[in-house]
C-alpha cells in the first residue's frame, strides 16, 4: 500500500465537509482554506452556505462543491429532494450527496428506495450522485440490499453515511459494500475517519473517496504532507488550533 500512495496528492481523494448542525461561518471559511491549499477534490457545506462556498472557490478549479440533499435523515419526500437537488445544481454544484430513504429500506419498501434515488439521479442529469446508506442504522443484510438498490437506481457512488449516526464507518463496512457492488459503482466512506492510516486501509479495501470533517481532514492532510516530505503551511497549522474541540461529523 505504501508504494502506490502519492501522499502529496491525498487531497484528490477527499471531500472536506462542514455539515454539522453547529457549524459556524468561521469553520466554513477554514474548510475553504483547506481545500484550496491542499487541492482537495470537493467541498461539502450545508445548503444555506453552499452559494457562499461556490463564490469563494471560483478561482480554485481543482475543487468542486457538492450539494447535500435530504440531510440528515433521508426522510424528505422525493419531490422535496428533487427540488433541493435542482436548487443546488442551479447555484453551481458539480456533485450531489443525497441520503436515501432509510426508513423505507428498513421497512422492505425497496421500490420506494429505488424511485427516490432515481428521481434525484434524473434531476442531476450528468452530475454524479452519491447515495448515502447511513450504515449506522442498518444491519449487514440491509447494507447489502441498500447497496444493490443504489446501483440499480443509477447513482455514481454508494456512500456509507452522513457522519451524524451513532456508529462509524469501518474497513469492514467498505469490504462488505465492495463485495456486493464490485466495480458497478464507486464507494465513498464518511463518518469516523480520523487518521491517515484508517483512510489508507479503506482505500486498500476498495474505497474511492472520503468525506471528512474539517478538523480530521486537516490532521490527515498534514500527516500525508509530512510523509511526503512536504513542509506544511504554518497558516494552516495555526488554523487547526482554533478548531472547536468536539468530534467531526461526516
Amino acid at each position: 500500500m505504501e508504494s502506490i500512495i502519492n501522499y502529496a496528492h491525498i487531497g484528490r481523494m477527499m471531500d472536506v465537509s462542514a455539515v454539522r448542525t453547529d457549524v459556524t461561518v468561521d469553520e466554513v471559511d477554514q474548510m475553504i482554506d483547506i481545500v484550496k491549499r491542499y487541492h482537495c477534490v470537493c467541498a461539502s457545506p450545508m445548503p444555506y452556505m453552499t452559494e457562499y462556498v461556490i463564490r469563494q472557490l471560483v478561482n480554485a478549479p481543482d475543487t468542486v462543491v457538492t450539494g447535500v440533499v435530504g440531510f440528515p435523515s433521508g426522510a424528505d419526500t422525493t419531490s422535496m429532494k428533487v427540488h433541493t437537488a435542482r436548487e443546488m445544481l442551479d447555484i453551481g454544484c458539480k456533485e450531489l450527496d443525497m441520503v436515501i430513504n432509510v426508513g423505507a429500506l428498513k421497512s422492505g419498501n425497496n421500490e420506494l428506495v429505488i424511485q427516490d434515488i432515481a428521481a434525484v439521479v434524473a434531476a442531476a442529469e450528468q452530475i454524479p450522485v452519491k447515495a448515502i446508506l447511513e450504515i449506522a442504522y442498518l444491519t449487514d443484510d440491509e447494507i447489502r440490499i441498500g447497496s444493490e438498490l443504489i446501483v440499480r437506481a443509477g447513482a455514481a457512488f454508494v456512500k456509507t453515511g452522513t457522519g451524524w449516526g451513532p456508529r462509524p464507518t469501518t474497513v469492514d463496512t467498505i469490504r462488505l459494500i465492495k463485495s456486493v457492488i464490485g466495480d458497478t459503482a464507486l464507494i465513498k466512506a464518511a463518518g469516523g475517519i480520523r487518521d491517515l492510516d484508517t483512510l489508507l486501509a479503506m482505500k486498500e479495501a476498495g474505497c474511492d473517496r472520503f468525506g471528512i470533517g474539517v478538523r480530521s481532514a486537516l490532521t490527515i492532510l498534514q500527516d500525508a504532507y509530512h510523509r511526503a516530505g512536504i513542509a506544511v503551511d504554518p497558516a494552516v497549522q495555526t488554523a487547526s488550533s482554533s478548531a472547536i474541540s468536539s468530534d467531526d461529523s461526516y
